[in-house]
């Protein structure tokens, strides 16, 4: 039997909820129930497409297909608060397992296509997962029969669900088969709606639990503040999984807005531009080093494909000013820079705001009830202006991660404010410059990546005596990993080695080292800590002395 989700997760003060409900923030009302409200408006409008298969659900249609979903995960045991580790490419698959979870009270887990054995183990057993979906093999890689083995090693893992050749496993699109009706009670609207992963820097992902009411609000709001409405066409094309992508506005803001989210597997621009042409895309949200490469194919073939678009979100790391004043000239959309986070707080800058500030600035909060505090390493507010570390409170920022004291008292302060681990200025108008982070933790391409994790994974080399990951600057990625080796006497360590151990032991390919420097010893601080910072300076110079 798995833990009662309640007992892991940490509530917002009942005084801050009923604030909350008062002012209109939390509606008291499932995400699924509100989807339902959409649907029966408009049944025959297109809800969504998936242009890699060529397939397309109205909204009766979608939501035909969750509760048929819904109903027969509960003819395989599952029930309101099991959870399902849900790894999928973007397609129709993840939006109708997501939906059908989120009508019946199964909680997903939100993992990414990206990870390996090494996360999936961790996350299937940290959340007591009852099933986990998977395609059946993604680009040469056979995730069915990984899932199968984490059947073997996790106690309560029971079911693997598979898009494609099931081979004697659970056929999720046999599941979504029209069909039967959901049958049971909705979820509470404090209930855990869906469980994110964090970025965090120590070790492997947290499990950030959203609510039924937060998430519903993160997501309506959000879309608000971007101009979705009926009319807009949202391409997905960054990892579903991801909060971004999900909810800010993504697939649920443009659901309960009546729109249509359109599907794609990946942000590659020739197919990426062809989809924006063919869906007549209102809206899509990338990671900086998407949008350079967008950027370049647009100065190159034109922007002809891209007379639709109108709203290009980016976010998930920071992007350069120079590449921000290009959006408009180059592709003619309106750029939306947005700085957020899985555990909650999103800065948005508005579609109305000068070039200045949307080229120059990440935003200012979604709500008028985000607190944001900058302060110094004393926790004192730092003067207007001036860099600090950002804190964090607000209507769909979570007091404390799941099923995580230790964690919960490092990232939140006594008084429940989320310790984000970035730096930033205010403005005089309110925005928020992004300086960087004040955690150790590398940002590639916008996947948060654990410098603590990558040395753990590296230490286990027998040849290896000391080691210190740190993230090195790169054109393309904004960061990639580095590590700093010391060998143990006589041996000998190659940047191949650390590759291929970190592979054999089921690590993402996007957490693997890019560079290695071998060096007799490594950089200390006064007080004889690894000095990181120094270390980050080093491989910056090494890579400018480059050729």
């Amino acid at each position: 039997m798995a833990t009662p989700i309640a007992e892991g997760t940490v509530p917002w003060p009942v005084e801050l909820a009923d604030r909350y409900v008062a002012v209109g923030y939390w509606e008291g009302r499932p995400l699924g129930d509100l989807l339902a409200e959409v649907a029966a408006r408009t049944p025959d409008a297109v809800a969504l497409v998936d242009a890699e298969s060529d397939t397309s659900f109205t909204y009766a249609d979608l939501l035909a297909r969750a509760d048929a979903t819904a109903s027969r995960l509960g003819d395989l045991g599952l029930v309101p608060g099991d959870r399902i580790v849900v790894q999928l490419p973007n397609g129709w698959e993840i939006v109708v397992l997501t939906l059908a979870c989120l009508r019946s009270g199964i909680v997903p887990v939100m993992a990414l296509p990206a990870h390996r054995r090494h996360e999936l183990s961790y996350l299937a057993e940290h959340a007591e997962a009852a099933a986990i979906a998977v395609p059946d093999v993604l680009r040469d890689f056979d995730h069915r029969a990984m899932a199968a083995e984490l059947v073997a090693e996790v106690d309560a893992l029971r079911h693997v669900l598979v898009v494609g050749d099931a081979a004697g496993h659970v056929d999720l699109r046999a599941l979504s088969e029209p069909g039967p009706t959901r049958d049971g009670p909705a979820p509470g609207s404090r209930d855990v709606a869906v469980f994110l992963l964090s970025g965090g820097t120590t070790g492997l992902p947290k499990l950030i639990a959203r609510t039924h009411d937060d998430y519903a609000y993160n997501a309506r709001a959000s879309a608000a503040m971007c101009g979705v409405d009926a009319g807009c066409v949202y391409l997905v094309s960054l990892p579903a999984g991801h909060n971004f992508p999900l909810a800010c506005p993504g697939i649920l803001g443009t659901l309960l807005s009546g729109g249509r989210v359109v599907t794609l597997p990946s942000p590659e621009p020739e197919r990426a531009f062809a989809t924006i042409a063919a869906q007549g895309v209102t809206h899509t949200a990338v990671v900086p080093a998407v949008a350079g490469r967008w950027l370049e194919h647009a100065a190159e073939h034109g922007s002809a494909q891209l007379t639709s678009l109108q709203v290009l979100q980016v976010g998930g790391a920071r992007l350069a000013d120079e590449l921000a004043r290009k959006v408009r000239p180059v592709m003619g959309a309106q750029l939306q820079q947005v700085f957020g986070m899985a555990e909650g707080l999103l800065n948005y800058t508005r579609l109305d705001d000068s070039d200045d500030v949307v080229c120059a600035t990440q935003g200012r909060p979604l709500c008028a009830d985000d607190e944001v505090r900058l302060v110094d390493e004393l926790d004192q507010d730092v003067a207007e202006g001036e860099p600090g570390s950002l804190l964090t409170r607000g209507p769909y920022t979570p007091r404390g991660y799941y099923r995580a004291a230790e964690q919960n008292a490092r990232a939140f302060t006594s008084d429940g404010w989320y310790r984000s681990g970035d730096i930033c200025r205010r403005t005089p108008g309110g925005n928020l410059i992004v300086e960087g982070r004040d955690k150790d933790m590398i940002n590639r391409g916008g996947e948060k990546i654990s410098a603590e994790e990558v040395e753990n994974l590296v230490y286990q080399l027998p040849a290896v005596s000391q080691v210190a990951a740190v993230a090195m600057p790169d054109p393309v990625m904004g960061e990639k990993v580095c590590v700093y080796v010391v060998p143990r006497p006589g041996a000998t360590v190659t940047l191949d080695a650390i590759r291929e151990s970190m592979h054999a032991a089921g690590v993402a390919k996007f957490k693997l080292p890019e560079r290695l420097e071998v060096v007799a010893e490594l950089a200390t601080t006064k007080v004889g800590k690894i000095d990181k910072k120094a270390l980050r300076a080093d491989v910056a110079s090494r890579i400018g002395e480059q050729p």
